[in-house]
This record gives structure tokens, sequence and C-alpha cells, in this order.
């Protein structure tokens, strides 16, 4: 997706791609599971039995994209930062609440509609069913857009040693609130508490790849390999010790959010700084992947629920690993496709709308 405030690089669309496919294939993997199919069971695949770890990436790459359009700009207006972020965002968001409420139809409250800016908290619409759970992450990406341009403010001010106070502080109310809560798991899955040092860690990102970016370029073909094993050992090591549907109270969360943020900011650090190409072919169907990835993490959970509820558990062959594989081809197509005419839909014509908010001095 091309941004009007900084020159466009498609390796950052390329990590949507990633960050999105992680998501669906955890959400596949876990229906798939319950219709008795076979799926990979070992900590060793933990990017996908942890798949939500795509959020963290998420979360990771929208601080350092907007960490570089601030240096870049060198001074955001915040009117037209809001304005451009409502354009990308609010659309489809609203469109997945229109679901959400003539799902819930009978059981409407007027006050449901607050919903629409803290999804991830209480009972929300959206979380109430597999099609439309997807949205409950929209509420602190946009939390983080209020208060993005004062960020980025004071760390071009002050340098990398502000956002690393900032990170200090999160750590210090993870270690305040953990003996608090009962369902402490789920309050650093889901809320400021647990999420918000990855959209600094990504903005900290941002500032090492300035003040490193010659290294990095020239270094980053032996750094990617270490840096997507350690993903992988990270997703690892939580599908080992703290599973994200076993323990309500684990003491590891307190810190997974921010080891998990500092893993994928290596990755993105090697990845948009390889300059290195893969196939012409995959570099385009990558990037497309990118571009559709908001409507491709926002809708897919409807396409694996429908087909679920429609076919339940396919044999096309009777070999489970390979029934597996056909059946995961076959709807993340599907899901490909709806996002496609999603984008096409309903993002699109709003993302034409963006204009510039940078200040540059």
């Amino acid at each position: 997706m091309k941004s009007v405030n900084l020159p466009y690089s498609p390796r950052i669309d390329q990590l949507r791609w990633f960050a999105a496919t992680l998501v669906f294939l955890f959400h596949f993997s876990i229906k798939w599971r319950g219709l008795g199919g076979v799926v990979f069971d070992t900590p060793w695949a933990g990017l996908i039995s942890e798949g939500h770890t795509g959020v963290a990436l998420f979360f990771t790459l929208s601080g350092f994209l907007f960490m570089r359009i601030a240096q870049f700009q060198q001074q955001i207006d915040y009117r037209g930062f809001v304005r451009n972020r409502m354009l990308r965002i609010l659309p489809l968001y609203l469109t997945v609440f229109l679901l959400a409420f003539s799902l819930g139809r009978d059981t409407f409250q007027p006050q449901d509609l607050l919903y629409l800016f803290t999804a991830n908290l209480g009972n929300s619409p959206t979380s109430q069913n597999l099609i439309t759970g997807a949205a409950w992450c929209i509420p602190l990406e946009f939390m983080f857009y209020l208060v993005f341009p004062w960020l980025s403010r004071f760390a071009l001010e002050r340098g990398m040693r502000y956002l690393l106070q900032l990170l200090a502080l999160m750590l210090a109310f993870k270690l305040m609130l953990y003996h608090e809560s009962k369902h402490s798991v789920l309050m650093y899955f889901s809320t400021f508490v647990g999420r918000f040092d990855q959209f600094v860690m990504g903005m900290l990102a941002a500032m090492l790849y300035l003040r490193h970016q010659d290294w990095l370029q020239r270094w980053a073909g032996w750094l990617l390999l270490p840096a997507l094993a350690l993903a992988v050992c990270a997703s690892a090591l939580q599908a080992r010790v703290a599973p994200f549907n076993a323990d309500s109270n684990a003491a590891f969360w307190i810190v997974w959010s921010l080891l998990e943020s500092v893993v994928w900011a290596g990755v993105i650090l090697s990845w948009v700084s390889w300059q290195g190409r893969l196939p012409d072919w995959l570099e385009r169907v990558l990037t497309h992947g990118g571009k559709v990835s908001f409507s491709f993490y926002l809708l897919h959970m409807g396409v694996v629920q429908t087909l679920a509820q429609q076919f339940g558990p396919v044999r096309l062959t009777g070999v489970g690993g390979l029934d597996t594989m056909l059946v995961l081809a076959v709807v993340y197509g599907l899901v490909w496709a709806l996002a496609t005419l999603s984008y096409h839909t309903i993002e699109e014509p709003f993302l034409r709308l963006r204009g510039s908010y940078g200040m540059r001095k």
C-alpha cells in the first residue's frame, strides 16, 4: 500500500502479508483441529499454533512505519495524520461492526455503539462470534494513532532514550497489575498494558534503522535467516511454556509482548534492509497480499467459519496431512479472493482521498 508521506517500500507490504497469514494459520488450525483434522502438534510449529503473534508483528510494524514517516517528514500535522488514519481504518472497520450488530440483532443495546472505541474490552459485539472477532485489535491501533504525533515529536527531540524510558514504564505497569488480575493473559493480550510497548518497539527499530542503515543494508543478507530462526524459536518457547489458551494467569506474559516485539523488530530491520530480490512473480504476489492484508485480516474468520459449518471435516484423499494442506490451500485462496474484492470495493476508494500530513522543515 503506497503512502503519500514516505517513499514506497514493497518490503513493508510483504511483512503485512506475512503477519496476516500467521493469524490466518492460527485460526485455521484451531478450527481444523476442532473438526478432527490433522495439525502440526509440536512446539516448533509455534508460528502456527501461536500465530496470534502476527498481531504483534502488525503492531511493531505500525510503530516502525509511522516513525519512518516522522523521520522523513520531520514534523507531523496532527489533523492531517488522524484524517488519513480514519480514511484507512474506518470504512472496513465500520462494515465489520455492521456485520456484528446484524448478528447480534436480538440482544443489541444502544450502548453497544460505544464498543466502536473499545472493541478490545468487555463483551464487545465483535467478540461474541468468530466471524467478526478479529476486529478487537483496531481500537488499540487507533489509540496509538491518536498519540503517535506527540510520541514521534518527543522521540525526535530526545532520541532513543525517550522510547527506552517508555518501554521501562510499560514494564513497570505490567508488574504492578499482574497480581491484581485474575485473567492477566487476556489483559496482556488485548489491552494497552500488554500491547503498547510493541508500537514503541517499532518506533525504536525505526530510529535504529536510520542510525545504522548502511550497516544493516550491508549485512541484512546474513541477518535475515537468524532473525527468522529467532522468531521460530520464540514462538516455540511460548507454545511450550505459556500457550495462549492454557493458563489465564501465566507470569510469562509479563515480559512476553516486549520480547515478542524485539524479535519482530529484528525481522523488520533485516527484511526492510535486504537488498536482494525474490522472483518477480513472488514479489508481486506477496506485495499484493500486503496491500489487501487489512481486509484479509478482518474477514478471514468469516470464510473459515462459514466453510467449516457448511462442509465440516473434508477428507479429499484420506491422508491426514495431505488433506490438511489441500483444504488449507483452498480456504486461503478463497480468503485472498474475498480480501481482494473488499480492498477494491471498500478500502481503495477511501485511500485515494488521503493527503499529505508532513510538515518538512
